[in-house]
């Protein structure tokens, strides 16, 4: 089985003020990221193929490259995986469909959807929000560390997200998160490379 994300950041091209998309990925692979979700959901699928495709040209191996939901256009771009949302497609048709050695995730909110995304054989799952954030605000209380240390011991990698920060993140991970995910932290160079110096720091 594939390893899961150490360090995960969701895209939203929106927050980077302009910044060079491929350029921000190629900064986050040089910091130390390990994987990096290409998730922009407005984008029709050749602009999400051309900039899937872009990307991988700067966000080098070892690195992961993963596509939101569309394992199709994740394979044109030669990512390394596709993340399934909540209510996407099983994680069986998906794997009978990707190339070998392709890396699965699933988006859970509930240790139930935990449980069943393990049983499907996902790679790893993103379970949040763990703390408060913006995107969930009024849609979805956070989790907390309590409800994601139950979700941690269910058998299969989370990687945690929502409300995370440099200083959070030591205690996400000893509460038996894989992993840590983020949107904006991410998004921002400074408080990027602070949450990969901690992440990286607690698993030293």
């Amino acid at each position: 089985m594939p390893s899961p994300p150490r360090l995960l950041p969701v895209s939203d091209r929106r927050l980077l003020a302009g910044a060079s998309f491929a350029g921000w990925a190629a900064q986050l692979a040089a910091l130390g990221v390990d994987a990096l979700l290409v998730r922009e959901r407005d984008l029709d699928d050749r602009l999400l193929d051309e900039l899937a495709s872009e990307t991988r040209r700067t966000f080098s191996r070892p690195a992961r490259l993963l596509v939101h939901r569309r394992v199709d256009l994740a394979a044109l771009a030669d990512a390394d995986g596709v993340h399934l949302p909540a209510d996407g497609l099983p994680v069986g048709k998906v794997r009978a469909e990707a190339p070998a050695g392709f890396l699965i995730g699933r988006s859970t909110h509930t240790s139930e959807e935990v449980a069943s995304a393990r049983d499907e054989g996902a790679d790893y799952v993103l379970f949040g929000p763990i703390f408060d954030t913006p995107s969930k605000a009024g849609i979805l209380p956070p989790r907390g560390l309590a409800e994601l240390a139950r979700v941690a011991a269910l058998g299969v990698p989370v990687v945690a997200i929502g409300g995370i920060d440099e200083h959070s993140a030591p205690r996400v991970l000893a509460a038996g998160a894989a992993g840590i995910a983020a949107i904006r932290a991410f998004a921002d160079p400074a408080s990027a490379r602070r949450l990969i110096e901690a992440t990286l720091g607690a698993g030293a």
